[in-house]
Order: C-alpha cells, then sequence, then structure tokens
C-alpha cells in the first residue's frame, strides 16, 4: 500500500472508500468500502421534544474551525478509537488546506462537544464526534446538520447507522446508492464556512418550522 497522504485521502473518499486503524497505538490504515452506508437525508434530522427544549434553553455557545485538533483529539479519547497518528495528522493537514471542518460546542471556555468531518463539492463526510456533556454531540450533529443545508450540501455520508444515529434520523442506502448520490454531490459547490454562525436556539427554531 503506498503511503496514505491528503491527496490519497481525498481520492478514497471521492470513489466512497475511507480509512481506519485497528486501534490508536496501531500504525497500519485499511480501507472500508461498507456494502451499507449511513447518511442523513436533507432535511431528515429528527429532533425529539426533549432536545429541542434543550436547545432553546441551553447556555451552549456554537463556533466552527476554531478548535479543530481538539474535537479530533476529544473523538480519539476513548477506550476504543480507530484514529490513529497517522490519521489525526492527515486530518489536521485536511483542515489546514479547507477541506476539513468542525463544529464546536462551549460551556463558556470549555469545549464540551464537537464533530468534524471531510468535504468535497457538496458531499460532507462525518468523521467522529463527542460530548463531555449531556446533549453536547446532539447540539453538535443539529447545528452541523443547519449549517450543511444552508450551505448547499446534498451529501451527508455517517459512514455507518448506529441505533443513536438512525434516532436521529439517518437511514441506511446500499452501496450503488451511496455512489450515485456521492458522484453528483461531488459535481455542485457547497462552502461550508460561507452561513453565519447559529445558536442553539436559531437551529431548533428552523428545525421544528420545517419539520
Amino acid at each position: 500500500m503506498p503511503e496514505l497522504t491528503a491527496e490519497l485521502l481525498l481520492r478514497g473518499y471521492s470513489v466512497g472508500i475511507f480509512p481506519m486503524a485497528e486501534h490508536r497505538d496501531d500504525p497500519e490504515i485499511f480501507w472500508v468500502d461498507p456494502q451499507r452506508r449511513g447518511v442523513f437525508p436533507p432535511d431528515g434530522f429528527h429532533i425529539s421534544r426533549s432536545l429541542a427544549r434543550t436547545m432553546r434553553r441551553t447556555a451552549f455557545t456554537i463556533t466552527i474551525n476554531t478548535a479543530f485538533t481538539q474535537v479530533v483529539e476529544g473523538c480519539a479519547d476513548r477506550a476504543d478509537t480507530w484514529i490513529n497518528d497517522v490519521i489525526f495528522t492527515l486530518y489536521k493537514r485536511l483542515f489546514i488546506q479547507g477541506q476539513a471542518h468542525s463544529v464546536e460546542v462551549w460551556e463558556k471556555d470549555t469545549l464540551v462537544g464537537g464533530v468534524y468531518g471531510v468535504t468535497l463539492g457538496a458531499a460532507f463526510f462525518g468523521e467522529s464526534m463527542f460530548s463531555r456533556r449531556d446533549n453536547a454531540s446532539k447540539i453538535a450533529l443539529a447545528c452541523l446538520v443547519d449549517r450543511l443545508n444552508r450551505a448547499g450540501f446534498s451529501l451527508f455520508d455517517t459512514q455507518f447507522l448506529t441505533p443513536h444515529l438512525a434516532s436521529l434520523g439517518a437511514i441506511e442506502v446500499s452501496r450503488a446508492t451511496y455512489q450515485t448520490h456521492l458522484r453528483i454531490a461531488q459535481q455542485k459547490p457547497a462552502d461550508f464556512t460561507k452561513p453565519a454562525l447559529a445558536t442553539p436556539y436559531e437551529v431548533v427554531q428552523r428545525m421544528t418550522q420545517t419539520s
């Protein structure tokens, strides 16, 4: 296998595969191409009444791309992680190139949650999220979905469908269906940084008005 570079990583995403490691201390990388793929349909995020109530009342603040490295560190800070040093370094390079992004959730000056991923055209490849307070990762995900919708993204890839993501509206599609959506999305323009920052209150108001 050739040395994994940021360019090769993007090439992998462009054809529908993504890298993983067995654990943080394993230097080996392998490519994953699931037969069934998790995705969030456009406008498909499900916001429960309890989460909506929390988002209307929360004192959490939201930023984008201000603590990318810390978000990846937060995602890797668990007993079982596929983010090894090689993958960590490559995502930081993609961030510098403007093709990896993060949404951060703050409690005053403390980072309490976040999510990050990679972009190609109008495709967003969600990588991982973390939470250090109740609902912080759900709020990060809701704010991410809102940003993707406002920025013109047409594909939100979650890689796998977990029960948690399914409860929030994610679905599973075949590899062939995913490949079709991926080809179309890569040809469309989208700018993750363009939409104005939105508070959790503003996000939930938009989502509940259109649901």
